[in-house]
């Protein structure tokens, strides 16, 4: 009886006390409010849209005669932490083939966090402290992968196209390269993608991939960005690529014009435009095949003797990939495949690898502190 009466009492206390706590915390929580943007959309009439949101809760959207002189966009990461100016360039697609520079930096699948991104850039002083390309003649690579999973997809993907500029006038290059996820939110597949952006979208009252469409700053920037890239002897591509990929017998150009194609399209679209666009958006595609770096059954795994087979197609010594994680980055077929992917906030935390640096001769994991390894 003793023990009915505590219960009876500790539950009208919690009800009282304890669950309004917890509702108080609850609508805390659900009112916390994000900064996203700039989306930059171009209208029909020529006049240029700018929707920004703001951690005070407040929606800017604006729409301009036109582009105003020196015209800089204002770009915040969710939580106001990184700051940043972006002024608006040419955009055309890079050579699917260049030059090994000096130091090449390689990394893949930032997913959203723009801290640890900045972090490896200014640990291995590609960036400064004010988010400028201080890496000279070199050349960064990001194998795909921004979409998805964190709440810093936009600013990420602004300090790339701004770093991009920043990189071609100092005589270097920073390449970026399609992933899976960027298509798949353009078509829009939202499984991964983080609630603030459905809440925008929501807002808003569009779809969040037409925010991404053709008709905007960002959208037309990755309609032109590669799926396949060479640079010296290295062939970047995002997940991998195979034997039935081998048998397409296709050019690096082939691969990223027909990519580009379907970007913005459905799935449904993709594969009814082409027999081609199908198979290149499929499982044994450039950007979803895993059988380079897993043996399960499931992903077709590579034989030695076909990868040997497509170094030689393509004139290359190596294939480095991201897509599939791992605990540190990892080499495959005595060093014919590199895998740069792994949980970016993970190996932040424990000062593990994060990607690699080639120079001269050499293939170096880095950290956020610079050189963990060499092989």
């Amino acid at each position: 009886m003793k023990q009915l009466r505590f219960y009876i009492l500790f539950s009208l206390f919690f009800t009282l006390f304890g669950g309004g706590i917890y509702a108080q915390e609850q609508t805390k929580s659900e009112s916390k409010h994000y900064a996203d943007g700039p989306y930059l959309s171009y209208l029909p009439d020529g006049k240029i849209r700018v929707i920004s949101t703001h951690t005070d809760g407040e929606l800017k959207d604006v729409v301009l005669d036109g582009m105003p002189e020196g015209f800089a966009l204002q770009v915040a990461s969710h939580s106001d932490r990184h700051k940043f100016e972006v002024r608006l360039h040419p955009i055309r697609r890079q050579s699917w083939k260049t030059s090994k520079p000096s130091k090449l930096f390689v990394l893949s699948d930032p997913h959203g966090n723009l801290d640890c991104f900045v972090s490896v850039l200014r640990g291995n002083n590609i960036i400064n402290e004010n988010y400028e390309w201080v890496y000279g003649r070199n050349h960064l690579v990001v194998i795909g992968d921004v979409f998805d999973r964190g709440k810093d997809v936009l600013p990420i993907f602004w300090l790339i196209y701004k770093l991009e500029k920043e990189a071609e006038d100092a005589g270097g290059q920073l390449s970026f390269l399609l992933g899976n996820h960027e298509p798949m939110i353009l078509a829009g597949d939202y499984r991964y993608m983080d609630k603030m952006y459905e809440e925008l979208a929501k807002k808003l009252e569009v779809d969040y991939r037409n925010l991404f469409g053709p008709d905007t700053e960002l959208g037309r920037w990755l309609a032109t960005r590669n799926t396949m890239q060479i640079i010296g002897d290295d062939l970047f591509v995002h997940a991998g690529i195979g034997e039935d990929f081998l048998k397409e017998n296709l050019t690096i150009s082939q691969v990223n014009e027909e990519v580009s194609r379907g970007l913005f399209m459905t799935k449904q679209e993709r594969n009814s435009l082409s027999p081609l666009t199908k198979f290149l958006y499929g499982n044994q595609g450039p950007i979803w095949y895993r059988g380079m770096v897993r043996n399960d059954e499931k992903y077709s795994p590579l034989h030695i003797n076909i990868l040997n087979r497509i170094l030689e197609k393509y004139k290359v010594n190596r294939i480095i990939v991201g897509h599939t994680i791992f605990p540190d980055v990892r080499s495959f077929y005595n060093g014919k495949v590199i895998a740069v992917n792994v949980d970016n906030k993970k190996n932040f935390d424990a000062v593990l690898g994060r990607g690699i640096l080639i120079e001269d001769e050499k293939t170096y994991v880095i950290n956020d502190k610079g050189i963990f390894f060499a092989w």
